[in-house]
């Protein structure tokens, strides 16, 4: 210890980090504490002294009498080694150590005077003075470890606490207090708590595990540097949408981090550091999920076979992680996605081992590859989430769009009825309603053929279909497009400023998948209450701070016009729709105009037989009569809407 502390000195640098600092000898420790002891006999004598107003040393020789003392107080220190631990990690058995030892010379001593008295008849010392000193030479040893101890502490967390962030926990209920007390007993975690953050205004005087109580006006009327503080950790769970918008909005102003922490019930220690995660755009999108009647969704399930197509994709992977929580006999999981099948085959074998799944690389509009899978399993459910879904891609493809989103959903639709399937839901789009491009258009085209397959005689089938809008976190969604831009330093590209969309989560519109099929009764289109739709500007300049950085100044937002079919708002709901309520209040039945069988079957054949020729001219004017609401925006197409 000494060589490094030297070679440091004399290397020129003179700051010396208590971290060097390993522990002191043990020759040093008992030299302190017979210094204190020393301090204690001599307090004993000014106390006794000043009661008594007499002698309390009999002896001839006071020296002798209290250097015994001292000597076998040191006798007994040696014995029990109450010097030997280093101070700054002492434990109660320490603290016993150096009890007993206090206690074994005041007995041994007062012995001794006992002795003396029953020989002589006389004592050599008070015996009010012993267990003074007793008293006082234990407290003195104590104290000067348990401030050592406590100098140490304060000092590495001072030493920490600039190294991590100081933060504030947001809330001063028990799951606020749980989670701060978490924090502050590990200190392997790179937060500091440095106080609590509460709306109420009673609490400026108050402290809650020795941290000050901060009102929301201090956070208003100071600057960050101000305040210093780094970021805010909240509960979400603990607030409604309105309340954490509100918060996250002063938090962004004033430059803050903000973290999230789970609630109590979510905690486990030995994961808290990775629970604790900088709060994303997706957690302030996320409404109040759909609560779903799992018993009905469980019997519709359990030891049935089920079919997934676009099993591989964002909305069907999800289905069939929700499905194969209910025990199925069987889940067949179909795509023409190769790498992203292979995936979901590895996911689904390693959480659900007990469920037999069958992971099928097929097309949904080829009829000879898909329909043996129809006569070997005989499915009760079918999931149809298969589909192309980018709006420019398919704009720009219409033959390709045609040939999977209507030609794919009449054989899987067709073979559902033909194999006596008990329910068909397929996954549609609010891009579906008043179409402004080919993909809305086509899976518009697509919920038709559904519906009227529903009244063709003989049919058994159920037919349902669900309509909702973005899906946070999908593939190719905006905001892991955004995320990405933002990683890479910007420009992030908007293409209007004006543009809105509607967002739910994939577990909740998955839900609405499941409760759909248990509710409907065939022909249905299930829309449900989405909330208020979110401007992409806004939520690209709230992506921006929440990555720490400032819009149009860190991060460029840039306009890049509206892509081919694009239109600034979406809808849930056609111009001619009615809606009646459902059991559910977030879930509604849109009554949209349906085609008869015989019409809409003839329109469908002449369409694919013009995406087979590769026409696509000719495929948008049929996709126009079977939608007679599509008009073209921002594309090539128009004219045809002239």
């Amino acid at each position: 210890m000494y060589g490094s502390l030297r070679k440091k000195i004399f290397a020129g640098d003179n700051v010396v980090s208590l971290s060097d600092v390993r522990y002191l000898p043990r020759w040093i420790i008992l030299a302190i504490d017979i210094i204190i002891l020393w301090i204690s006999l001599f307090i004993s004598t000014y106390i006794i002294e000043k009661i008594t107003q007499k002698d309390f040393i009999y002896h001839e020789d006071q020296t002798v009498v209290l250097g015994g003392i001292i000597l076998t107080n040191v006798f007994f220190m040696y014995v029990f080694k109450t010097y030997a631990g280093i101070i700054r990690h002492s434990t109660f058995i320490d603290l016993f150590k150096l009890m007993v030892s206090c206690f074994c010379t005041a007995f041994v001593i007062g012995t001794i005077n006992i002795i003396y008295f029953w020989t002589t008849g006389g004592k050599f010392i008070l015996t009010a003075y012993l267990i003074l000193y007793f008293i006082i030479s234990f407290m003195g040893l104590f104290l000067f470890r348990l401030y050592v101890k406590e100098f140490f502490h304060i000092v590495r967390e001072y030493r920490r606490s600039t190294l991590k962030k100081r933060i504030v926990v947001l809330g001063i209920d028990e799951q606020s207090i749980a989670i701060a007390r978490a924090i502050l007993d590990n200190p392997s975690l790179p937060y500091h708590v440095v106080g609590f953050l509460t709306q109420r205004t009673d609490s400026k005087r108050a402290s809650l595990l020795g941290k000050p109580i901060f009102s929301k006006d201090r956070i208003e009327q100071h600057a960050k540097e101000e305040l210093l503080i780094d970021g805010v950790i909240v509960i979400k769970e603990m607030m409604s949408k309105d309340e954490m918008n509100s918060w996250v909005n002063l938090f962004l102003e004033k430059d803050l981090n903000i973290f999230k922490a789970p609630s109590v019930q979510k905690l486990r220690d030995s994961d808290l550091g990775g629970s604790i995660r900088t709060l994303q755009i997706e957690d302030l999108l996320n409404r109040k999920p759909i609560k779903i009647e799992n018993e009905e969704v469980k019997s519709r399930h359990f030891n049935k076979n089920i079919l997934v197509t676009g099993g591989a994709g964002s909305i069907g992977s999800e289905i069939v992680r929700q499905v194969a929580q209910f025990n199925p006999a069987l889940i067949v999981v179909l795509d023409q996605a190769e790498t992203p099948l292979y995936d979901i085959e590895l996911e689904m074998k390693d959480k659900f081992p007990h469920i037999r799944f069958k992971f099928v690389l097929a097309d949904v509009s080829n009829q000879r590859r898909v329909e043996p899978l129809f006569q070997a399993y005989s499915f009760s459910m079918v999931y149809h989430a298969a589909a192309y879904k980018h709006v420019p891609l398919v704009e720009e493809n219409p033959h390709e769009g045609i040939l999977v989103n209507v030609l794919g959903s009449k054989i899987i639709a067709t073979l559902s009825s033909k194999y006596r399937v008990n329910r068909f839901v397929m996954v549609s789009t609010d891009k579906a309603v008043n179409p402004t491009n080919v993909m809305g258009a086509s899976k518009r085209a697509a919920e038709l053929f559904v519906q009227s397959l529903q009244n063709v005689e003989g049919n058994v089938t159920k037919f349902i279909t669900t309509r909702f809008g973005n899906v946070l976190g999908s593939n190719g969604s905006v905001i892991p497009h955004f995320k990405k831009q933002i990683e890479a330093g910007g420009p992030v590209t908007i293409t209007h400023p004006d543009i809105v969309r509607y967002f739910m989560t994939i577990p909740e519109a998955c839900e609405l998948v499941l409760q759909a099929g248990t509710m409907g009764h065939g022909g249905e289109i299930f829309v449900f209450d989405m909330g208020e739709p979110v401007k992409i500007l806004d939520l690209a300049r709230r992506m921006i701070k929440l990555s720490g950085f400032e819009p149009n100044i860190d991060i460029k937002i840039i306009y890049t016009g509206l892509r081919p079919g694009e239109k600034l708002y979406e809808e849930l709901l056609s111009d001619d729709a009615k809606t009646l309520p459902t059991h559910n209040e977030k879930i509604m039945i849109s009554k949209d105009p349906i085609m008869v069988f015989s019409e809409i079957d003839s329109l469908v054949n002449m369409i694919t037989k013009a995406s087979l020729s590769r026409d696509k001219v000719e495929v948008v004017k049929i996709l126009k009569i079977i939608v007679p609401e599509f008009k073209s925006n921002n594309s090539v197409y128009e004219v045809l809407d002239k």
